[in-house]
């Protein structure tokens, strides 16, 4: 008869000490504002991809939730 091994289930902690917790939402801050540029820099009639409107359309209705004018 085999007896169960217990097994190791405590989580890594995270470090979250004042330097890291700036990197962390320095970095976060950074993704936000390149996601929030990529969603206003196409402009549909005016687009920086030339005639392919994929990326427009994809963010169609993020645009007008934003704000940005579309047409």
């Amino acid at each position: 008869v085999t007896t169960p091994q217990p097994t190791d289930t405590r989580t890594r902690s995270i470090d979250l000490s004042a330097a890291s917790a700036v990197i962390w939402l320095a970095a976060t801050a950074f993704l936000a504002l390149l996601a929030l540029y990529f969603v206003g820099v196409d402009q549909g009639a005016v687009s920086l991809f030339g005639g392919d409107s994929h990326v427009h359309e994809f963010v169609h209705d993020a645009r007008h939730l934003l704000g940005f004018p579309c047409h």
